[in-house]
């Protein structure tokens, strides 16, 4: 594998980049569609009728992959935005 400065290195080697490095590298428009991505996908699992752990057979036990899913999900969008800059609105001239 190929890394970014152009030197080659192994999967498993200790040397790649962390996952802080990566989401540092993301432009912020990467950033917001990765974090919209992940916000539907939470979405869609938790609508969808077919689960890691059934809520027809456990109860309320098969909620909780459920909230993991969107727990995970909600740590990742806010990881991915936390870095970006806010947009700031235009402030009114100083008065002389």
């Amino acid at each position: 594998m190929r890394s970014s400065q152009g030197e080659w290195r192994t999967l498993g080697s200790r040397q790649g980049p962390s996952l802080a490095g990566y989401l540092a590298e993301m432009s912020s428009r990467r950033k917001t569609v990765a974090a919209v991505l992940v916000a539907v996908a939470a979405v869609v699992y938790g609508a969808s009728p077919i689960d890691i752990i059934p809520e027809l057979l456990t109860g309320p036990l098969g909620l909780t992959d459920d909230f993991a899913v969107v727990l995970g999900a909600g740590f990742t969008v806010w990881k991915l935005l936390s870095g970006r800059p806010r947009v700031s609105q235009k402030s009114a001239p100083p008065a002389v």
